[in-house]
């Protein structure tokens, strides 16, 4: 189930409330009440946030996105081998999701996601990502992320990711963007 898009703002971390935000993760509680303002100001990462629109200065749900590379080793062999030969990949790191506990069972969080992913393949067609990578919080976490067709690292169940070519899979199931001939 996925919220109804038309009834919430969703947009970067501004002005908004941030002081009664509760998910039920004290990191994810702490992080967008005392440190993501930093991070958007220091541009270490772009927060997101989603409101309802007859409150719009009260965050229900958040996410944060930033770079990240990622060694091409650490992927499953099968993957690793399509990655390209290079060391490593560039990907966008899906650092913090979280709704509110209000809002849990909603939908947010799916409309959470798909915002996210959507975002992240917007800014990979200016800058490349290979792929959207997450360190899940923990095995809930990486159960969502599972959900959407994350891929766990061998090394690690908490670290996922989903190629890039699925994401726009996602968005444009008939149109895969594929390489020009010359």
């Amino acid at each position: 189930m996925r919220a109804d898009k038309s009834k919430y703002n969703i947009e970067p971390l501004g002005e908004h409330n941030r002081a009664a935000f509760l998910c039920g993760k004290e990191s994810l509680d702490r992080y967008i009440r005392e440190q993501a303002s930093q991070d958007v100001k220091r541009q270490l990462a772009s927060v997101f946030v989603i409101a309802a629109k007859e409150a719009p200065n009260t965050v229900l749900a958040y996410y944060s996105l930033s770079s990240k590379e990622l060694k091409v080793d650490r992927l499953p062999p099968e993957i690793a081998r399509r990655a390209g030969k290079h060391g490593s990949v560039g990907v966008t790191l899906l650092g913090r999701l979280a709704v509110t506990n209000q809002y849990k069972g909603t939908g947010l969080g799916e409309l959470t996601m798909m915002h996210t992913l959507e975002k992240s393949l917007d800014a990979s067609r200016n800058v490349a990502s290979w792929a959207v990578f997450v360190e899940a919080l923990d095995i809930e976490a990486s159960n969502f992320y599972r959900k959407y067709g994350f891929i766990e690292l061998p090394e690690d169940s908490l670290k996922l990711f989903l190629p890039m070519k699925t994401v726009a899979q996602l968005f444009n199931p008939q149109r895969i963007a594929k390489p020009r001939k010359r």
